[in-house]
């Protein structure tokens, strides 16, 4: 019978260890932003998540969901409609 793993330290430490695994890796979020005008009006048309090799983007009425290789293409898409400026503005990262 082979013998149980020993921990590698004790549970503080551990967890310690874990949050700067997550720390390290953590995606950062953001928002596309459509501008109208010249500073009229805006609203937050989609919220995404940048994973690193990639990201995820979501529009907030449901209408479509895209994978693009960095969150600026994204924001290309989101400016294609004539009179609007798309913007990419990233959420403040926790202090």
């Amino acid at each position: 019978m082979a013998a149980e793993p020993k921990p590698l330290c004790d549970e503080r430490e551990f967890a310690a260890i874990l949050r700067d695994l997550v720390d390290g890796d953590a995606p950062r979020l953001f928002a596309i932003v459509e501008e109208y005008g010249v500073r009229e009006d805006a609203w937050v048309a989609a919220w995404g998540i940048d994973l690193g090799d990639h990201a995820e983007v979501l529009s907030v009425d449901g209408g479509f969901r895209l994978t693009t290789e960095k969150p600026e293409t994204a924001v290309r898409l989101f400016a294609a409609s004539g009179g609007v400026t798309a913007h990419l503005v990233w959420v403040p990262e926790p202090t």
